[in-house]
Parts: structure tokens; C-alpha cells; sequence
């Protein structure tokens, strides 16, 4: 198996460079990382196309990485990265996923099977309701709920998670120890608790608005399904669904009050084909699950374990093209033979038979 990266290597601190790049870069470093180019390596190719007129470039984004890894140390915060067998399977499925992934809280409970609940910051009573109640009835059923620790919907998913005694995750639009807003500090330290804080962005980074937008991608990414509640028709809960959409993930939708106008991007939704939900069953039963926890018998699963080899990764991809699976479809049942003991999961999303 591929050990987790040496924070204080230099592949550490050059995937942490890599992190910096503008998001228009992105693209080009995933496509280098998902060849098994060093981490060095990309980040000088990305230098030498992008920024031959700036040759202090690189030595700025290499300080500024040292500085990031050691601001993570003195605050207990561990980063995760793209090579390392911990890095969520799920999010190594999108188009650019991010080279570190910052956490404060158990990095275990990303390995989980997700789903995201999302909405309004200025959501109603009702709204309020249900995104804790659906959040607490999946948290039950031993589903982890995602959303981004916003006011409104996305806090009283957390807290609905927290409540029924589950792990949730909160993804950030700022550094993981610079807590937004600030009166969720309280929330952040439940969720740190027995979930996970996580974030792209280097430690003390501020909320700026241009990172809610990007954030939202790995809400999704982290997710089997994303469930909308009360959003307007210029929400950024939009955004994580179509977002969601094109990543192959569910997207479903809570139907609401016609007349207040904030449910109106949420019932385009269910307009355009996604699922309506008025339960946690109606989740459960669109991921294939029932209405209980996840088990899949080994039976169903011999598709997938006849397509590894014992000591030959794969990746994602070339699971589902052997097995003619869906990535999420696919990811569920992977999920279950890891916790079988009868796959193991190794760096960059890869999987090999025990």
C-alpha cells in the first residue's frame, strides 16, 4: 500500500504549491498527478508553460507552501493529499480535484458513504425543519451528511446530523481553522468533534466570495447524492446541483410553498427531472439502499471483485468501464468490500484485491 505523504517531504510542500495555481491551471496538474508524474515534476511543467516571465514564481510558491504546512502543524490540522490512500475516492472521480485537502477532525470519516443537504441561508421554519430532519434519519442509517456550514439550511443539516449522534462534513469557503460565519464556531468544534472540518484552501486563508462558489464542487465531489432545500432561482445551492449533475451524482430537491418565491430553483429542479424527496426513504431508495444502512450481499458484488487483481491497482475509471457500472453506482459497492476487507484502497483513488 502507498504510505500517506511525509508532511515535511518535498513532495508535501510542492502539491501544496500546486494548491496555490489559479483554478485555471487546475485542470493541466490533475491530468500530470493522474499520470503519476511527481508532484515536482508537474509543478515545474506548469511554471514553464504559464510564468516564463516570472522565474521568482516558483520560489514564492514554495515559501508560501512551507509557511501553509507549518501554520497546519501548530494547529493540529492535518492535510491530506492527492497520492495518499486516505484521500476521498469520491472526490478523485471529478474533473479537478484539489492536490491537498486540509482537515480539522477524523479524515476517517470522509472514506464514508455521503450525502449532501444544501440550501437557503434565509430558509423558513419549514425548511429549517426538514433539512434537520432528513440530515438526522440519514446520519441513522449510517450515511454521512455534507454541506457547507452556511447559515440557514446547511447549519441545521450539521446540527440535525449531530443530533441523531453522526458525523457530518462541513466544507469551507476559507482556511479550516478561519471559522465562517463566526457565530457557527460552537458548530465547527461539534463537528470537528466526530466529523471533519475540510477545505482546499491553505490554512488562515479568508471567506472570500470567490471561494463559495469553487467550494461547492467538492461538496458534491464528497457526495453519492446532493438534496436541495428552498432555493431561489439564483441560489448557490444551484450551483452545487448542476455541479453535482455533472459529476454523475443524484441530485434531488425538496418541493416547498409555491407563493414565497424561495423554492423556485428547487422545484425547477424537480422540473427538470430530479428526484422529489419527502423522506429520508426517498434518499435511500435512489442510492439503491432501501430504507436501511448500506449492505450489499457478496453475491452482488462479484462483478466487481472478478475485475481486480490481487496486487495490480485500478483505478475508477477502468473498474466501471470493465464492469459496466456507474462511477457512483459503483463506488457504493466498493465502499462495502473495503469494509469487507476484501479490497484495499491505495493512492490516488486506486483499488486492489486483497
Amino acid at each position: 500500500m502507498i504510505q500517506p505523504t511525509d508532511r515535511n517531504s518535498a513532495d508535501a510542500t510542492f502539491l501544496v504549491a500546486l494548491s496555490l495555481l489559479p483554478s485555471w491551471t487546475w485542470p493541466r496538474i490533475i491530468d500530470a498527478l493522474r499520470q503519476n508524474i511527481a508532484p515536482g515534476e508537474a509543478l515545474a511543467r506548469v511554471l514553464r508553460r504559464h510564468y516564463r516571465d516570472k522565474p521568482g514564481q516558483r520560489d514564492e510558491l514554495i515559501a508560501l507552501a512551507d509557511a501553509a504546512l507549518n501554520r497546519a502543524a501548530a494547529g493540529g490540522l492535518a492535510p491530506v493529499f492527492w497520492q495518499d490512500a486516505s484521500y476521498p475516492v469520491a472526490l478523485t472521480t471529478i474533473a479537478d480535484p484539489p492536490p491537498v485537502l486540509w482537515t480539522r477532525g477524523s479524515v476517517d470519516v470522509l472514506r464514508r458513504p455521503c450525502v449532501a443537504i444544501v440550501g437557503a441561508r434565509a430558509a423558513s421554519p419549514y425548511g429549517l425543519s426538514v433539512a434537520t430532519r432528513l440530515a438526522g434519519d440519514l446520519a441513522a442509517a449510517g450515511l454521512v451528511v455534507v454541506s457547507g456550514m452556511a447559515r440557514g439550511v446547511d447549519s441545521a443539516a450539521h446540527r440535525g446530523a449531530l443530533d441523531a449522534s453522526g458525523p457530518t462534513v462541513a466544507v469551507l469557503g476559507s482556511g479550516v481553522d478561519v471559522i465562517y460565519p463566526p457565530e457557527h464556531a460552537g458548530l465547527a468544534e461539534s463537528i470537528a468533534s466526530s466529523g471533519a472540518l475540510v477545505s482546499e484552501l491553505v490554512p488562515g486563508t479568508p471567506p472570500l466570495p470567490l471561494f463559495f462558489p469553487l467550494r461547492n464542487r467538492i461538496i458534491s465531489g464528497l457526495s453519492r447524492a446532493v438534496v436541495v432545500i428552498e432555493a431561489g432561482e439564483r441560489s448557490g445551492s444551484l450551483i452545487t446541483a448542476r455541479t453535482a449533475l455533472e459529476q454523475g451524482r443524484d441530485v434531488l430537491a425538496v418541493p416547498g410553498n409555491v407563493l414565497s418565491g424561495r423554492n423556485r430553483g428547487a422545484h425547477g429542479l424537480l422540473r427538470d427531472g430530479a428526484k422529489i424527496v419527502e423522506s429520508a426513504d426517498d434518499i435511500l431508495e435512489e442510492l439503491g439502499m432501501g430504507t436501511a444502512a448500506p449492505n450489499v450481499s457478496s453475491a452482488a458484488l462479484d462483478p466487481v471483485l472478478a475485475c481486480l487483481t490481487p496486487g495490480e491497482p485500478s483505478d475508477l475509471d477502468a473498474i466501471s468501464e470493465r464492469t459496466g457500472l456507474s462511477a457512483t453506482r459503483l463506488l457504493a459497492r466498493l465502499f462495502e468490500l473495503e469494509l469487507q476487507g476484501a479490497v484495499t484502497r491505495v493512492g490516488g483513488g486506486r483499488f486492489v484485491r486483497s
